[in-house]
C-alpha cells in the first residue's frame, strides 16, 4: 500500500507513522525547508528525535507545491497511490490544485484524508488551530481544572492530546475506507477534526452538560506516601473487599455508606482519606506492591523515564530502536499487537529529500513503458 503523506507537525505524522509500522510505503512530502519538527528538540548532532519518533519508516521527498514542476511530480505519485493524508488548513490543497475533486478524477480509488482543527466545512473551518487551542476551546482544559477547582487558572499544557486522538481516528477511518473500497471499487474523502476528536472522549461531560448533576463526579487523585504519591481505584465490590482486608478495617464492610457501589461513589472522598492514612506511613513502592498483591488496582506516580525502564514494557516490545544521523534511540511501538502481522517501528529515519531521485526514476521508467 502506498500513502502520499503531505502532513506536518504531529496529528498527521502520528497517523501515517502507524501505517509505516504496519509495512505501508509512506512517502512523506516535505517543503524544501523540511517539516518544522526537524528543528525541534530533543536533538543530537542536529537531528531531531521528536521528528524521528513520528516519522521513522517513511520516505522523504522535498517539493515546492507552488511550483508547477514539483506539483506535477506530486500528481504523478498520487496516480499510483492508495491513500493521501494532509493536514493543511482547509482549502490549501484545493488552491494548490491537489484537492480531492481534482485527484479523484486521476485516481478514482484514492482515499483522501484531511485532518484539521475544526473540519473542512462550516463557520469555524478557516480558524487557525493547534492542539492547545483545541484543548481550550473544546472544554477539555476547563474539565481538567474542574477536578481541582482550587488550582486557579487552567494548567499550561505541553501534551498534545487532540493531535494524538485525531491521528488515531484518521488511522481507523482510512482502514474502514480501504475495506469499503474493496467492496465498491471507489475511493472517498475523509474529514477528521481535532475538535470533534477530543470532544468525543468526554462522554460523561457531554451528558452532564445536558443534564447537570447536583453532586460533582468523583475523581481519582494522588494519595500521599512517605516518598511520593500513589493512586488507588477500588471500584468493584471485589476490589473494595480486598482493600478492606488489606487495611484491616472489617467495619467498613458493614458500614452502610460503603456497602453499595452508589454509596461508595457518594462517599469517595472519605474512602480516599482512609486509604491515605495508610499510604502516608509507607513508601510509594511498598503501597503499590501490597495493593497489587491484594488485587487492588493501584500504582505509584512515575516519570516517563521511570515507566520506560519498566521491564513489562520491554517484555511487550513496546520500546523499539531507530537510528538517524545523530545515533540510535528508542521510540514507542504501535500500542497494539496482532497475531497475524509483525507490527513494528522501522529503524530508518529519513533524511530530508533522501528519496526524491528514487521516485523520479520510477516515474521516468513508467513514462517510458507507457
Amino acid at each position: 500500500m502506498r500513502i502520499i503523506d503531505f502532513t506536518l507537525v504531529m496529528a498527521g505524522p502520528f497517523c501515517t507513522r502507524l501505517f509505516a509500522d504496519m509495512g505501508a510505503e509512506v512517502i512523506k512530502v516535505e517543503p524544501p525547508t523540511g517539516d518544522a519538527m526537524r528543528a525541534r528538540p530533543p536533538q543530537q548532532d542536529g537531528h531531531s528525535r521528536y521528528f524521528g519518533h513520528l516519522n521513522c519508516g517513511k520516505r522523504s521527498i522535498a517539493l515546492d507545491l507552488k511550483a508547477r514542476r514539483d506539483r506535477e511530480i506530486a500528481l504523478k505519485l498520487i496516480e499510483t497511490a492508495d491513500v493521501v493524508v494532509e493536514n493543511f488548513r482547509p482549502g490549501v490543497m484545493e488552491r494548490l490544485g491537489l484537492g480531492y475533486e481534482t485527484l479523484k478524477s486521476l485516481n478514482p480509488r484514492l482515499i483522501f484524508c484531511s485532518i484539521s482543527g475544526y473540519g473542512q466545512r462550516g463557520s469555524a473551518a478557516d480558524k487557525p488551530a493547534y492542539a492547545p487551542v483545541i484543548h481550550a476551546s473544546s472544554g477539555y482544559d476547563l474539565t481538567l481544572k474542574g477536578f481541582s477547582p482550587e488550582a486557579g487558572p487552567p494548567t499550561p499544557t505541553g501534551m498534545f492530546v487532540a493531535d494524538a486522538i485525531a491521528g488515531v481516528y484518521a488511522f481507523g477511518a482510512i482502514q474502514a475506507a480501504l475495506y469499503q473500497r474493496e467492496k465498491t471499487g471507489q475511493g472517498q474523502q475523509i474529514d477528521v477534526a481535532l475538535m470533534d476528536s477530543i470532544m468525543s472522549m468526554m462522554v460523561y461531560e457531554c451528558q452532564e452538560a445536558q443534564l447537570p448533576q447536583a453532586r460533582k463526579r468523583h475523581v481519582y487523585g494522588p494519595l500521599k506516601a512517605k516518598d511520593g504519591y500513589v493512586i488507588a481505584a477500588p471500584l468493584s465490590q471485589k476490589n473494595f473487599d480486598s482493600l478492606v482486608a488489606l487495611l484491616d478495617h472489617p467495619d467498613w464492610a458493614r458500614d452502610e455508606r460503603y456497602t453499595s457501589a452508589a454509596g461508595r461513589e457518594r462517599n469517595w472522598g472519605e474512602i480516599m482519606t482512609h486509604i491515605e492514612a495508610w499510604t502516608v506511613e509507607r513508601s510509594a513502592a511498598e503501597c503499590e506492591r501490597l495493593m497489587a498483591e491484594a488485587d487492588v488496582p493501584a500504582a505509584r506516580y512515575r516519570t516517563v523515564g521511570e515507566a520506560m525502564a519498566d521491564p513489562a514494557l520491554v517484555e511487550r516490545g513496546f520500546l523499539q530502536t531507530v537510528e538517524d544521523g545523530g545515533g540510535a534511540y528508542h521510540v514507542f511501538a504501535a500500542p497494539f499487537k496482532m497475531s497475524g502481522w509483525d507490527v513494528r517501528a522501522s529503524a530508518h529515519v529519513p533524511e530530508l529529500n533522501a528519496d526524491l531521485q528514487t521516485y523520479l526514476d520510477e516515474l521516468a521508467m513508467t513514462a517510458r513503458s507507457a
